[in-house]
């Protein structure tokens, strides 16, 4: 049988595996992409993550996540991120909708799963976390991309997309990164050029709220205005700009460590058809990228990873059930992920990022 999972990595990770071998003790970045459902193909390897390589870990290693990559870090920086991350896959699959939810249907919901995901303690164990330095990538929106209405936002995200075609920088007329970030270390992408950017502290006050707008895709939830401790106006989507994270993802001399849904980084949320668009090579020289192989997704129910147009697309039985299957189903990548860091056989199994 194909493999299930693929390993590729920057010629800097793939010198330093294979001429040192792999450690946990060498990440010092842990990467997550926007993606939404899709995160559900990653959850019996997020298990992975949490018994067998944190345990592992030196500190500080910095967690940068958009959307759902942030809401899957926000499991690993608790206490017990096995049972976090049980709770949020528990309320992914149980969360349900009226037959046509509007966007505050949407919001209201999505704070709902936050809320118990985080429970009672777990916004103060992510800001004190002894290793993990959580970051949390959000836009804020500029000129009409502030807007709630449809009528204005849906034909500004047609002209920034159009835009972003002919060149990606010209986001920044439309959106400005501002990063929430854990004050106790600098992460290396703290000051990342190429868009305007604020950084503000994650503290109480504003967690919860950094990590609902990171994953408020415009049209389809709320964005979250006024966050606290950040500058006034609305926040959005992270992944927009930071769709797969073009920035400096590790120090020098440690590794990044980015579990995703596919073999590529894509850029940006506008640049998914865009297939010659790719990150700064320095950005991810040192990064390990482990996916599932397009072999093992081929055998996923309707031969696809959950996505969130399976809530339009499906009944909401059928919906589930797929997603049941396909989060069963990944045992398989688990098992083959630990045995390749188990047995030290990743250094064989890597192949160039392109």
């Amino acid at each position: 049988m194909a493999a299930a999972l693929s390993f590729r990595a920057g010629p800097g990770a793939i010198e330093e595996i294979r001429r040192h071998g792999f450690s946990p003790a060498q990440i010092g970045t842990m990467a997550g992409a926007s993606g939404g459902a899709k995160w559900l193909i990653l959850s019996k390897l997020d298990r992975v993550v949490a018994d067998s390589i944190i345990p592992r870990l030196e500190g500080p290693v910095y967690l940068i996540g958009s959307s759902i990559g942030s809401w899957r870090f926000a499991c690993f920086a608790q206490q017990d991120p096995l049972a976090a991350i049980e709770r949020f896959e528990e309320a992914y699959l149980g969360q349900t909708y009226t037959e046509k939810p509007d966007r505050d249907e949407i919001t209201a919901t999505t704070r709902e799963i936050l809320d118990y995901v985080l429970g009672e303690t777990g916004t103060a164990e992510i800001l004190s976390h002894p290793v993990f330095r959580t970051n949390v990538m959000t836009v804020r929106s500029r000129h009409i991309m502030a807007s709630e209405h449809p009528a204005v936002l849906g034909p500004g995200l047609i002209t920034a997309a159009a835009l972003n075609a002919a060149s990606r920088r010209t986001l920044g007329a439309f959106f400005e990164r501002v990063l929430f970030f854990d004050s106790r270390d600098r992460p290396p992408f703290f000051n990342v050029r190429g868009f305007p950017i604020n950084q503000v502290e994650l503290s109480e006050r504003n967690l919860k709220d950094s990590i609902v707008a990171t994953g408020s895709i415009p049209l389809v939830m709320s964005g979250v205005p006024d966050i606290a401790g950040a500058p006034r106006g609305m926040y959005r989507d992270g992944g927009v700009i930071d769709y797969h994270h073009d920035l400096p993802q590790s120090d020098a001399g440690r590794l990044s460590l980015y579990l995703h849904f596919i073999d590529r980084i894509v850029p940006g949320w506008f640049d998914k058809r865009l297939t010659w668009r790719k990150p700064d090579p320095s950005h991810v020289d040192h990064t390990l990228l482990i996916s599932p192989s397009p072999e093992f997704v081929a055998r996923l129910p309707y031969a696809k990873i959950p996505d969130r147009h399976d809530f339009v697309n499906f009944s909401p039985s059928d919906r589930v059930r797929a997603w049941r299957t396909a989060v069963d189903m990944c045992d398989e990548l688990a098992d083959e992920f630990h045995e390749v860091i188990e047995k030290d056989q990743l250094a064989a199994r890597l192949e160039p990022l392109w």
